[in-house]
């Protein structure tokens, strides 16, 4: 069982922006939309991120970096913090996941899980 006090949930929406793309160049652009809820019992600072993204084709892209579109939020416990950002692929259907890295108030490093989910051009599965 996970311990209470670092316990970080994270849900996320995801949209094609089909003005964004260019599917006869196999450029297929999304948004995502994430909210990072503090469900622990002591705050906690989010470090940096670690995105694994695999397209349709198989080919995966790591990226790594500090904070979430430049900050770094400190998210009391039952707080939430919300952004959005996007990517692009190659492919009309793909699937991110990844982890955030934290830093509890009490001085440990834990990481919070970003479940798989599916980037999708409406109409590409059936």
């Amino acid at each position: 069982m996970s311990d209470p006090r670092y316990q970080i949930d994270v849900s996320v929406t995801t949209r094609y922006l089909a003005a964004q793309s260019q599917p006869e160049q196999n450029r297929y652009a999304f948004s995502y939309t994430v909210t990072i809820v503090n469900n622990g019992q002591l705050p906690a600072k989010l470090l940096s991120r670690h995105w694994i993204i695999t397209d349709g084709d198989g080919r995966v892209q790591e990226v790594r970096g500090a904070g979430v579109v430049g900050q770094q939020p400190d998210i009391a416990p039952g707080a939430s913090h919300t952004y959005s950002s996007g990517t692009v692929m190659a492919t009309q259907v793909g699937i991110m996941q990844g982890s955030y890295q934290m830093l509890a108030e009490d001085g440990k490093r834990f990481d919070a899980t970003i479940a798989p989910f599916r980037l999708a051009v409406p109409g590409a599965l059936h």
